[in-house]
């Protein structure tokens, strides 16, 4: 790569030694979660933001002649309470970071106006060799969430991959047969047959799917997400809060503070490097094929997936995210699942279920996986 060709900081085995001291050292102060509470409208708003109007999150009349007798919050809002599940990391400054997978588990359901609190470490620091960006560090948190009476409700790790932007333009060989594309552009017929999926799509809702009634292998319906615009990913940071966006003075403060947050525009200004969700301009600089979605956003998308088939008496217990590839501005995306297995663990009625997620040109975007817990006839 020429030298002047190089506009990003490096990965650097100094930087890479001083971020190891930090493993299983608790995570201090950071910037403050989109909510510390899951208030009716933060739960509503986290909902629409990935396509989800299931009422037991959004409606409370209708929630409250369920058994939680009121809106709970969606498994995956709790993105929204803490910014290092959803990717704010530390160290390497202004080398890329792209959130990449978590495992998650629930152990009670968040209720409407719990107040969530949580405790991070670094977990661990692992180098591979990518496609997308050759030379990438796996950095993994570990998060634990407690509500207000000090119960633990979840708790998850997730990773970033840590890439280098200039490596990953240059050199990276993951998406040049789709940066040489024309853009796509869907005929009438195309768009129907996918808005046909929304219309289809089913909330198990009240009509409760019993653990005895499910069979090994039996397929969940296909849930349909897209198509990709920057307008839908805008949508999502409403409801999850981003990791970077701010505004005048406290735009100012964080760039302020993290100096490598604030990478120069076509103004000279600097600006955050989430802004390759909606600049399509800068998502290329850094290697991607376009403005694209958010990783927490799809992992919601997976969660959403299962919540919709569980129904309001099932509760999710387990849920994995492990992203295969970037969903541009364009694409479109096809979540399928099944059931993989069915069992009894410490008395819980448990189903095992496996997902997979791919666009509309048949190229793997995610995998998943999840364990919900079912009412037994029995």
């Amino acid at each position: 790569m020429a030298e002047d060709q190089v506009m990003f900081p490096k990965i650097t085995e100094s930087g890479l030694e001083e971020l190891s001291k930090r493993i299983g050292v608790e995570v201090g102060a950071t910037a403050e979660p989109w909510c510390y509470e899951a208030t009716r409208d933060n739960i509503r708003h986290y909902a629409h933001g990935i396509g989800d109007d299931n009422p037991l999150w959004c409606d409370p009349d209708y929630a409250a002649k369920t058994r939680h007798e009121g809106i709970i919050a969606l498994p995956s809002f709790l993105f929204t309470t803490s910014r290092i599940v959803s990717g704010y990391v530390g160290g390497l400054p202004g080398v890329h970071a792209m959130w990449s997978g978590a495992d998650w588990n629930w152990h009670k359901p968040v209720k409407r106006n719990d107040v969530i609190r949580t405790e991070a470490k670094l977990k661990d620091l692992v180098e591979h060799d990518t496609r997308f960006a050759g030379r990438a560090i796996q950095q993994t948190y570990h998060v634990d969430f407690y509500n207000q009476h000090g119960d633990l409700v979840a708790d998850a790790d997730s990773w970033c991959f840590r890439t280098e932007r200039d490596h990953a333009r240059e050199l990276g060989t993951k998406y040049s047969d789709v940066k040489s594309r024309p853009p796509r552009v869907y005929t009438e017929e195309e768009l129907s047959a996918a808005y046909e999926l929304y219309r289809s799509e089913q909330v198990r809702g009240a009509e409760t799917r019993y653990w005895e009634d499910v069979t090994e292998g039996e397929a969940l319906p296909v849930m349909f997400k897209g198509p990709m615009t920057v307008t839908g990913f805008i949508a999502y940071a409403q409801g999850w809060g981003g990791l970077y966006i701010r505004a005048n003075k406290l735009a100012w403060q964080l760039i302020d503070a993290h100096p490598g947050v604030g990478i120069k525009n076509r103004f000279g200004i600097p600006d955050c490097p989430e802004r390759v969700h909606w600049e399509e301009d800068f998502a290329l600089r850094v290697g991607a094929p376009g403005a694209y979605d958010y990783g927490p956003e799809r992992c919601s998308w997976l969660t959403h997936h299962m919540t919709n088939w569980m129904g309001d008496n099932g509760f999710l217990r387990r849920a994995t995210c492990k992203i295969r590839r970037h969903n541009p501005a364009g694409d479109m995306l096809f979540i399928k699942g099944h059931v993989k297995r069915k069992f009894i663990e410490n008395g819980r009625h448990l189903v095992e279920i496996e997902q997979e997620a791919r666009n509309q040109d048949d190229e793997l975007s995610v995998l998943g996986s999840g364990v919900v817990e079912l009412p037994s006839r029995g």
